[in-house]
């Protein structure tokens, strides 16, 4: 079917807003109400660096990236990174996750999850009607499974297993039969069996050891019993801002990024908790929306790949947030303070605006609405 442009520079203005919304709210939870406060200042830059590489990215035409040398070379510079990574990255809380450029930090960790959405979409793109076949499974997962191994190794298994869930989540949207889904169950549990005896650490051991365990609150369990007091104290309205006790008296440890969610929900309460999940549930419709809207198959399931990343980070970092799953270390989009995952998360959304400049010539009036709505919806909120 033959492509129209839609606009010549087609933002979504809905989703950009959900964005900021978000960062805004991750901003008034970190911030110390001190002068200088060093969170606050450098998440604001950040967050003004972010929004420029989300316009620019909206105007760039990314069907360059349907290329199979471009989507793996993307693929094959991020294995690069995280092997130089392993050998010369700087240490931070036990972790070789960066890299140290003169005071500011590059977590390549956070590219390794867009260049895998890439080269995925490319190769689903292409075979995504052959997926019953078992060896575009094996072939996939072992694209997915390189960058779990080499990010397991700093180790981060917080992002390791986002990895696994952008992997999975695509091969499922992409008709992964039942009989290769319980295989792919299995062949999870086999290597968390191998990674338990010979890939995790004692820490980690002892994190996950608590959660089925919670009686060490003192100890491993520290982390987890602290934010679930925290969550449980925000009850209906919340303490306020700037009196979340746990997150201020610093009994919860990194509230500004791991555990971000229970400082908020302690100073918003379930309102505010209702609030946040709405913002990124409105966030998970635009992408399904860009998903529907997709000039290709190459489109679609790229705009799939960016659903299962995001929504895979909010789940797993509420669900640590709330003791529903061990402690990982996971951040969540656009609120947890850092410079690496909020650039890419906004170079994300900035990709899909890009990509729906063009829409399949069956809809072009339909788009023209949607563009016309979010337009007159960012208008309403502004005045």
């Amino acid at each position: 079917m033959p492509l129209v442009p839609a606009r010549p520079s087609y933002i979504d203005w809905v989703a950009l807003l959900c964005a900021l919304a978000l960062s805004f709210l991750g901003l008034t939870t970190m911030t110390s109400f001190e002068p200088q406060d060093p969170f606050f200042v450098r998440q604001a830059l950040w967050i003004g660096i972010g929004l420029i590489v989300f316009f620019t990215a909206s105007r760039i035409d990314w069907r360059f990236l349907r290329r199979t040398g471009v989507a793996l070379g993307f693929w094959l510079a991020v294995v690069a990174l995280l092997g130089l990574l392993v050998v010369v990255g700087h240490t931070a809380q036990g972790a070789k996750s960066w890299f140290d450029l003169g005071g500011v930090g590059l977590q390549p960790t956070e590219l390794a999850k867009l260049a895998l959405i890439v080269l995925l979409a490319k190769y689903f793109s292409r075979r995504h009607i052959e997926i019953a076949n078992i060896r575009h499974i094996l072939v996939s997962g072992a694209y997915a499974g390189v960058l779990f191994m080499l990010v397991t190794l700093q180790p981060d298994f917080g992002s390791a297993v986002i990895i696994a869930c952008i992997w999975f989540g695509m091969a499922l949207l992409s008709g992964l039969s039942r009989t290769h889904l319980f295989a792919v169950i299995g062949a999870g549990l086999v290597l968390f069996g191998g990674l338990w005896f010979f890939g995790f650490h004692d820490y980690q051991k002892q994190r996950i050891i608590s959660f089925f365990n919670p009686t060490d609150v003192h100890g491993a369990g520290y982390n987890a019993y602290q934010s679930t007091v925290a969550v449980g104290s925000g009850q209906l309205l919340g303490k306020g801002i700037g009196y979340g006790t746990q997150s201020r008296l610093r009994f919860l440890p990194q509230f500004q990024t791991d555990f971000i969610f229970a400082a908020f929900a302690e100073e918003w309460g379930f309102l505010g908790v209702v609030l946040l999940l709405g913002l990124y549930g409105i966030l998970a419709w635009r992408m399904l929306r860009a998903a529907s809207r997709g000039a290709s198959n190459f489109e679609t399931l790229f705009a799939l790949g960016v659903l299962s990343w995001l929504m895979a980070h909010v789940i797993l970092h509420v669900g640590i947030n709330m003791g529903l799953l061990p402690v990982t270390g996971t951040t969540i989009p656009f609120m947890s303070y850092g410079g690496s995952h909020l650039l890419v998360e906004f170079l994300a959304l900035g990709m899909l605006s890009g990509m729906s400049r063009y829409a399949r010539a069956a809809h072009p009036e339909s788009l023209e609405r949607d563009w016309q709505g979010g337009y007159d919806a960012l208008k309403g909120i502004l005045r």
